[in-house]
């Protein structure tokens, strides 16, 4: 009898959470119309591209070849700059810094084509400690940050492809489609 209350139970949690949209954390549900895209990016095999084709890929999203075929079908994902920065966020009493306020801002432009250009920008901050009595450890440290902060960046714009779906469904272009189209033709974002 007890097993077959647990059994129950066990039924009704996930009846309950699959009647409820829950998916695991880390995958968004990307619009249909963006579930194949053409990325383009100043640097194709740095790591900004790689991470962001891998997040698209984790969320199941074709990537297919620009060609001039399907430039005129499929969306565009336009990778741009990645910017980091640093701020002393607090300091040791002999005035030397102790903690980075760690700053990355990626950006990008979705091509619809016939549609517009909607860009997009993300931007994610971390702590870093730097612990002067420990160089090579402190540079790993830093390099395995930036390597995460460029994978949250990653993964927050995959999600910002529902706010392109939703401007695109209410007709809110930023760009007109007669500019998307020319801007189109010129070379990707550096």
């Amino acid at each position: 009898m007890r097993h077959l209350i647990i059994r129950l139970f066990v039924l009704l949690a996930v009846m309950i959470t699959a009647g409820c949209s829950f998916h695991l954390r880390g995958t968004t549900q990307v619009p249909t119309e963006l579930k194949t895209l053409i990325v383009n990016s100043g640097d194709p095999y740095g790591p900004l591209a790689r991470t962001v084709r891998q997040q698209l890929r984790l969320n199941n999203v074709s990537i297919v070849e620009d060609t001039k075929q399907n430039r005129t079908n499929i969306p565009t994902l336009r990778l741009g700059s990645e910017v980091q920065g640093r701020d002393t966020a607090s300091v040791f009493i002999s005035g030397t810094t102790a903690e980075y306020s760690l700053m990355m801002s990626i950006s990008a432009q979705v091509l619809l084509p016939s549609k517009g250009l909607y860009p997009i920008r993300t931007t994610v901050y971390r702590s870093f400690f730097d612990n002067p009595n420990a160089a090579l450890a402190k540079d790993a440290e830093q390099d395995m940050i930036v390597q995460e902060m460029r994978q949250r960046a990653a993964e927050q714009l995959v999600r910002k492809l529902l706010t392109v779906h939703a401007a695109q469904m209410n007709h809110k272009e930023t760009l007109p489609a007669s500019a998307a189209a020319t801007s189109s033709s010129t070379t990707p974002l550096q």
